[in-house]
């Protein structure tokens, strides 16, 4: 059952890669419960509304899609939790350190965590 749990997850964090990657604001919410909840050093966003919100301003002001570069450095997958280590630049920052958890949960992230050391340039 875990290894059930594992795949899911797995594919479930390729797709929000991916959709990160594209700047692809919708399909990136299409990844998410409806009551999800993403903290951050800024403060915890609740619902689809708040985290909405989060990535149009990431991908209009800080990240934009085709003009930022990402690493996956490290990605690991147990069960329903998954922990990724990444770095990316743009014209704006340059994040040499990010790092996000997940919970995923019959195949929607219900829970996120996310921090960075983020560079404006």
């Amino acid at each position: 059952m875990a290894l059930g749990h594992t795949e899911q997850t797995g594919k479930i964090l390729l797709h929000h890669w991916q959709a990160f990657g594209a700047g692809d604001v919708e399909a990136i919410m299409a990844d998410y419960a409806g009551d999800a909840v993403l903290i951050t050093p800024e403060g915890t966003l609740k619902g689809l509304g708040q985290i909405r919100s989060l990535f149009a301003k990431i991908f209009a002001s800080m990240f934009p899609a085709g003009k930022t570069s990402l690493n996956l450095t490290k990605q690991v997958v147990e069960g329903e939790v998954a922990y990724i280590l990444w770095s990316g630049n743009s014209p704006f920052y340059n994040a040499p350190f990010a790092t996000d958890t997940f919970v995923i949960r019959d195949g929607k992230i219900v829970a996120q965590t996310f921090a960075a050391q983020l560079e404006a340039k």
